[in-house]
């Protein structure tokens, strides 16, 4: 159903299946996929690329134009994967350069009155908490959960499976499967249970992703350190090394480290 009293550019292209409520506004040159469904008073504006099943909510706006003053009024874009759900007065900027855009990857969910900055990318499967404010130039691993009211400043890069508290505030780097919580920022332990029910992680796994963090936050010692240590001690698998890669590809720069020990 595409209601007569929605605003459809002529140049959008509206894939099969798909429902455009009363009052919902979609812009020029906007491509939605098969089977979304956008509720009234949606905003679609764009250069947004929606892929299919996607669902969103009234007052939602994707693809705004960017809040940055770098931006110069130029064509740019904003990706949305398959099976996507945008909630109720969620804004979503599209990026400031041709090349690139910000990406909401399949299977995410984003809660009510969320933003989600320029030229950040959400991994498929990540939960965006209500209220959550997640600034430009942010990289979110998957299956991420951002509990209600975080904050996430710019340049940021989390790992998949991590676990943000609710309230809490991100200035930097948070390495994957652990819990962040506290203001400031501090360690909370490993996102055991998710890992265990939904990653399908082993209990020794999970263990050896403990004992990876207790070398990191609670030794006491410096990361590049605690980067020895782990590799002597901490068995291989995929995780120690996804933790390894991860530390590395910031310089050693992550959360909750006291500055004498970076």
């Amino acid at each position: 159903m595409i209601s007569d009293k929605a605003h459809i550019d002529p140049s959008a292209k509206i894939g099969d299946n798909v429902t455009i409520h009363p009052f919902a506004f979609i812009d020029k040159d906007v491509e939605i996929g098969d089977g979304c469904v956008i509720m009234p008073f949606a905003s679609i504006i764009r250069g947004t690329r929606m892929g299919k099943n996607c669902k969103v909510f009234q007052g939602a706006i994707v693809g705004a134009d960017p809040q940055d003053f770098r931006w110069k009024g130029g064509f740019t874009y904003c990706y949305l994967g398959d099976n996507v759900v945008i909630r109720e007065n969620v804004i979503i900027n599209r990026g400031i350069a041709t090349e690139g855009g910000t990406r909401i990857g399949s299977g995410s969910f984003l809660m009510a009155n969320s933003h989600v900055g320029h030229d950040s990318h959400i991994s498929e499967g990540v939960v965006v908490g209500n209220n959550v404010s997640i600034a430009g130039d942010v990289e979110i691993g998957r299956s991420a959960i951002l509990s209600s009211s975080v904050v996430v400043h710019e340049n940021s890069k989390l790992g998949e499976w991590v676990l943000i508290k609710g309230g809490c505030r991100i200035t930097g780097n948070v390495p994957p499967f652990c819990i962040m919580a506290h203001n400031p920022t501090s360690y909370f332990g490993v996102n055991a249970y998710l890992l265990h029910k939904h990653g399908g992680l082993s209990e020794e796994r999970i263990d050896d992703i403990a004992k990876c963090y207790r070398h990191l936050y609670q030794t006491g010692t410096s990361v590049f350190n605690a980067l020895k240590r782990i590799e002597a001690d901490v068995d291989e698998s995929p995780e120690r090394q996804k933790i390894i890669d991860f530390i590395e590809g910031c310089n050693l720069k992550i959360v909750a480290i006291p500055k004498d020990l970076e």
